[in-house]
């Protein structure tokens, strides 16, 4: 079966020198989905502590192209690859370098938005630990078929709920301690049949290098020349509902067309030797709840095993799956995807999405709040939506608007639809590149 990609990363310094110059803010409304937590210490300082580091590694450049430099740059990008057609909002480049700096967005953001409390993202998994188990004893006592499809929908989103805790983990954005951040993500992560460390250190690579075409490890768009070489078969699987939305256990395994390794071998291409104990580590951890989930197979049954966790495991899958897509695709206007020396750590960055999910926003702990998180994902995520609120006036038209949800996010799946209709494959050539559609696969898929 045809591999997929989904897919962390040591903390950018935590102080930076603000610029000599400032930015002039664009003056804009306020995200419909974001408020301001009034409550929140105002730190004067923030003193980065000084030990070893299990988190995940980002590299962040501090010097982007002037406009200015680029001139000439969008003359020669405009218009192909993928671009041609597509209106642009008052002369407004989603391709061109942005008028600031890493360092502009980071010094608009409350320093207090830093801080990791360990206490304060332990009662989060208290939470969720606590409706994890609630709901498991309820379907039990119930034991209903009416209740069940509440109950699968439910623990599904709880497991996916578990698993961005464990994210926050690997981010080092969870706490300070590293070896809390480990355990906590084992826990976690293993519970749910993700492989910690392994895929911890593959979101590091899609982090680091996020928005380019090649070497991101989540989503990214397949070359024409690897999409042309896909079977029938693996184009299905990759394009047509449901079949991308249960993608992430065989991407674990197998990655994604044009990469090979998987996220259980410590000598994958995914990993450096120094990783493997970490790697081997996780493998045991997920093996153990594997053997957990046997054994609970004979003593319950396996059909009883089915519905408490094989199904909301299911249901986890889809989650995580259709929202890291959307995070990076199914926006109404084409985003660039960069290669070559047109790519930037803050290009890259500024290519991802906002998502509003509605009564989940708050479920799934802000994940939707992505792009700062992106650009900064050591902020941990009960500060994302204030420290994105502060961010906007900075990002002005690189910022794109989350559409607004009702109570839950059915709005994302007319999105969703739309983009693995089009957004099929990118030029083998070019460094600003857009997807383009093949027309015979979008015709199959209506």
């Amino acid at each position: 079966m045809a591999g997929f990609v989904i897919s962390g990363l040591k903390p950018l310094p935590c102080i930076y020198d603000r610029p000599a110059a400032g930015v002039i803010s664009r003056s804009s409304s306020k995200s419909r989905f974001l408020t301001k937590n009034k409550n929140l210490p105002d730190l004067k300082t923030l003193n980065p502590i000084k030990s070893r580091n299990w988190s995940l590694n980002v590299s962040a450049p501090f010097r982007v192209a002037s406009v200015e430099e680029d001139e000439g740059r969008k003359e020669r990008n405009h218009g192909i690859n993928g671009f041609e057609g597509q209106e642009q909002e008052a002369g407004f480049d989603p391709g061109a370098p942005p008028p600031f700096k890493l360092a502009d967005i980071r010094a608009a953001i409350p320093k207090h938005c830093w801080v990791k409390d360990p206490w304060k993202s332990m009662s989060y998994v208290v939470r969720d630990v606590a409706v994890v188990l609630g709901l498991a004893a309820a379907a039990v006592y119930v034991n209903n078929w009416i209740v069940w499809p509440l109950y699968w929908a439910a623990q599904g989103t709880m497991f996916w709920a578990l698993f961005v805790l464990g994210h926050d983990c690997g981010h080092g954005s969870f706490s300070n301690d590293p070896k809390l951040n480990s355990v906590v993500g084992h826990l976690l992560h293993s519970s749910i049949l993700v492989p910690y460390h392994g895929w911890r250190i593959s979101h590091r690579t899609h982090h680091q290098n996020h928005g380019h075409v090649e070497n991101d490890e989540s989503w990214h768009p397949l070359s024409e020349k690897i999409y042309r070489s896909l079977d029938t078969l693996t184009r299905t699987l990759r394009f047509k509902l449901p079949f991308p939305m249960l993608a992430f256990p065989f991407y674990l395994w197998n990655r994604s067309p044009g990469k090979s390794g998987s996220h259980f071998d410590p000598s994958s291409d995914l990993f450096v030797p120094t990783e493997r104990k970490d790697v081997i580590t996780s493998t045991l951890c997920w093996t153990a709840m594997a053997a957990i989930l046997v054994g609970l197979g004979f003593t319950m049954g396996p059909l009883q095993l089915l519905k408490l966790y094989g199904i909301p495991y299911w249901i986890f899958v889809m989650w995580l799956d259709g929202v890291t897509y959307l995070h990076h695709h199914g926006h109404e206007e084409k985003l660039p995807w960069y290669r070559g020396k047109e790519w930037s750590y803050l290009r890259g960055g500024l290519t991802t999405l906002d998502r509003d999910y509605g009564w989940i926003n708050n479920i799934h702990h802000d994940i939707g709040t992505h792009v700062i998180h992106h650009l900064f994902p050591q902020i941990p995520h009960y500060h994302l939506v204030e420290a994105t609120e502060a961010a906007r006036p900075i990002l002005g038209k690189y910022y794109r608007e989350p559409e607004q949800s009702g109570p839950l996010p059915f709005h994302l799946i007319g999105s969703l639809m739309r983009s693995l209709k089009k957004d099929h494959y990118v030029s083998d050539t070019g460094d600003v590149v857009y997807y383009q559609t093949d027309p015979e696969l979008k015709k199959n898929a209506s």
